[in-house]
């Protein structure tokens, strides 16, 4: 059986022993910190998936919360430092490292996640600011609710990776792989995507704003009920799409343009094309979405 007086007492000594106050404890798992100080003062007490979260925050087993458990030594588990949980002497100790806890709703700044694996899930609803996520297998991700700013995600790949509802702000994205990833509802600006891979990328009801996008692959990309805006798009644009979109100072600059929907697009006209080449069909869409046609010549 247990009480709340005894799981109060328990938090508490944990949180202490790294060093953690109620408040940050509290902003780690999105409740106030009064209920915190409800908890270790036995006014009330924490239900079992909160329990669990706890256990991993505090770097305690669950059982340690059970009314006959001895106190045991905490290691925190938020720690963002990951030499302090890495192999010691082996360079390689990140990339092989399978990343088991759960990061989601907390606050991570100046933490170095490099070469990470298998984080799926596990950052959803937080705050990042000024990490480093460097050649990381980041596939598969999922991030909704967050706010990214100044992190770098160089190296990284992303394929397949979902980020909805989220704001990202000044991130690097270099040489980065999005293969298949979906940006749904989200706020990207002044981020740097050159060199990314980010064929079959769907950008959906999103805000693309001040992005660089140099040598960026956008083979099958679509922009669907998006806004466009500041952007200069280069290179290769091959079977893409771009629909309900609307475009503010976007310019097609040196650009190759080939079989690419446009349709039911806003302020089409004010677009720049700056020595673009296009193939019929593509040419045919643009003269239909009412695009200013100077600088472009149609390939024979």
């Amino acid at each position: 059986m247990v009480n709340s007086k005894s799981i109060g007492n328990k938090i508490s000594a944990a949180r202490k022993k790294i060093n953690l106050s109620q408040a940050e404890l509290a902003l780690q798992i999105s409740i106030s910190p009064q209920a915190v100080g409800k908890w270790e003062r036995g006014e009330s007490m924490p239900d079992i998936s909160t329990l669990t979260r706890l256990a991993g925050i505090l770097g305690v087993d669950l059982n340690y919360f059970s009314e006959h458990s001895q106190s045991q030594d905490t290691e925190s588990r938020s720690i963002p430092n990951l030499e302090k949980i890495m192999p010691e002497n082996d360079p390689n100790s990140k990339k092989k490292f399978d990343w088991n806890w759960n990061m989601s709703q907390g606050n991570w700044m100046d933490a170095d996640f490099s070469g990470l694996t298998n984080i799926k899930e596990k950052f959803s609803s937080s705050n990042i600011k000024n990490c480093k996520f460097l050649n990381s297998d980041l596939s598969g991700l999922i991030l909704g609710k967050n706010n990214i700013s100044l992190c770098d995600f160089s190296g990284s790949d992303l394929r397949e990776s979902k980020i909805q509802s989220s704001n990202l702000l000044n991130n690097l994205f270099n040489k980065c792989a999005f293969i298949d990833a979906e940006f749904y509802k989200s706020n990207i600006e002044k981020c740097d995507f050159s060199e990314a891979d980010c064929s079959g990328t769907e950008f959906i009801e999103s805000n693309v704003e001040n992005c660089t996008l140099e040598n960026v692959n956008w083979m099958f990309t679509k922009f669907l009920k998006s806004n466009l805006s500041h952007l200069t798009f280069s290179g290769l644009v091959e079977n893409g799409h771009f629909e309900h979109c609307g475009f503010y100072n976007v310019k097609f600059e040196n650009a190759t343009i080939l079989n690419t929907f446009f349709k039911y697009n806003e302020r089409f006209k004010k677009v720049q094309f700056i020595n673009c080449q296009v193939d019929s069909i593509t040419f045919a869409f643009l003269k239909n979405n009412q695009a200013n046609l100077s600088g472009i010549t149609l390939l024979t």
